[in-house]
């Protein structure tokens, strides 16, 4: 690990395999809905950052595992924020999609 590493954010590959280890895992897109629809993770679920309120509809348990992501790993690094104060245990941040290499749904 280099001095500069912290620099560079999570990286969504590993968060990927990370969300498919993890038992009853929700694998959260926190773009608009525009944002979605020009492409997404495939198996993600789009909650958009201004209506986290809605979580509940794809993750009701507080213990439930929420792997994160957004465009770039700002919106989503705010999500987590949010997602811990509304008492969800076990967010993790994994970045942006605009750095992942693998396959794409429309």
């Amino acid at each position: 690990m280099g001095f500069l590493d912290f620099l560079q954010g999570p990286d969504i590959g590993q968060g990927i395999k990370e969300y498919g280890a993890a038992d009853g895992a929700v694998l959260l897109d926190v773009r608009t809905p525009q944002e979605y629809r020009e492409g997404h993770i495939p198996g993600s679920k789009n909650v958009p950052l201004q209506e986290l309120g809605r979580v509940t509809a794809v993750a009701a348990g507080k213990d439930t595992p929420l792997f994160v992501y957004c465009h770039s790993g700002a919106r989503s690094r705010q999500a987590v924020n949010e997602l811990r104060r509304m008492g969800y245990l076990q967010v993790k941040n994994i970045g942006g999609i605009a750095a992942y290499t693998g396959k794409v749904e429309f």
